[in-house]
């Protein structure tokens, strides 16, 4: 937000976008570790025989502090489970320095599921927040007013200290535990916080006359954000093609595509694609392929200037075209050069963002049917 913004500096943007990708990786790193920390420390606490309580005759501030408890040890899985899950449905930006964790099963690659996990890791965070204010408060408590020895028996170490007697034990602390965590969420969804997927913008792009129509197909683009691979598509585009399958290696006709750029959907990095630095989608809406299609001895090829962002480079796209009749399968792919566009010029590093940008197309295309 901060670049998108214009606060920090063109000459620091590539420092700063460093130093925050550094910053999330520990934050993400530590979350997972006290995850795992978490889900060992609650199998011990079971494992092991539960205290009295000193205060257990007082019936509502025993409930309360067992039910502090419960929201801590909950809070501790929930909140970097959250975060875990949020990393694994969104796409690049800041991995996570383990050999596993960048993907979950069953969570997909989704904005919206991430945009949800992002703010239950917020509500979470809270909740554990507050408990953990909560129990300290107590602790204090304890120590200042009550001047019992609950503080002396929480901290490390062996001490002489009068034990205090069995207690049962009751669900009910747990069950005030589920309620707050229940009114907790319902706060974050009177707020808004679970928000929506952001979509990408649609656009008014002019039908073309083409002798073939494309039925389906995907206009994808991949690159590489601190070594990890950010994929992308372009859901609003359309392709003008004439081509007839000539006898011998040689032309075979010429295709026209214009791309809307604020269709493309990145999952959460679609608000900085479309930023000055990089698309600029507010000046250049639409990037365009004029290519002449040529067949070769094994496969085609389309040559022509590709436009972005206003530059114009000519590019080579080769690809398999598989013909059953009047409809055609194709499926190519390009590798070009982000900093050839003007796209990310405030960074310079590879490691941050990649210079290569791989340019995937795949669709089925059919004839149109003749007027004569």
């Amino acid at each position: 937000d901060r670049i998108l913004s214009g606060s920090v500096p063109p000459d620091q943007i590539e420092a700063f976008a460093a130093q925050t990708v550094l910053l999330f990786s520990i934050h993400k790193t530590l979350g997972i570790f006290t995850f795992f920390v978490a889900l060992l420390r609650i199998l011990w606490a079971i494992s092991q025989p539960k205290p009295g309580l000193l205060n257990a005759e007082k019936k509502l501030e025993s409930t309360a502090a067992e039910t502090v408890h419960w929201l801590l040890y909950g809070s501790l899985v929930l909140v970097p489970l959250t975060g875990w899950v949020h990393h694994a449905a969104t796409v690049g930006y800041a991995s996570i320095w383990w050999p596993f964790g960048q993907d979950l099963p069953f969570v997909p690659k989704n904005e919206a599921v991430a945009e949800l996990f992002t703010g239950l890791h917020f509500i979470f965070a809270m909740v554990l927040t507050l408990s953990i204010v909560a129990h300290v408060a107590g602790a204090l408590k304890h120590h200042i007013i009550d001047r019992d020895m609950t503080l002396l028996r929480m901290w490390p170490g062996r001490r002489a200290l009068p034990q205090p007697p069995q207690q049962a034990h009751t669900i009910l602390p747990l069950i005030a535990a589920v309620l707050v965590w229940s009114g907790a969420l319902g706060v974050g969804a009177a707020a808004g916080l679970y928000g929506h997927a952001t979509t990408p913008e649609s656009s008014d792009l002019a039908q073309v006359q083409s002798d073939w129509t494309v039925q389906e197909g995907t206009l994808a683009i991949e690159i590489l954000q601190n070594n990890a691979t950010v994929a992308g598509q372009f859901s609003d585009w359309t392709a003008q093609i004439s081509f007839d399958e000539p006898a011998a290696p040689g032309p075979a006709g010429d295709v026209e595509v214009t791309i809307a750029i604020p269709s493309l959907s990145l999952g959460t990095l679609n608000q900085q694609a479309m930023g000055a630095d990089f698309f600029d989608s507010a000046n250049f809406a639409t990037a365009t392929f004029s290519g002449a299609i040529e067949k070769l001895d094994n496969g085609y090829v389309a040559r022509g200037p590709l436009t972005i962002k206003g530059s114009s480079i000519e590019i080579e796209l080769p690809f398999t075209l598989t013909l059953d009749g009047d409809t055609a399968t194709m499926t190519g792919e390009v590798r070009t050069d982000r900093r050839d566009f003007g796209i990310g010029t405030a960074l310079t590093d590879e490691a941050v963002l990649g210079f290569g940008v791989v340019i995937r197309v795949d669709l089925v295309a059919r004839r149109a049917a003749s007027t004569s």
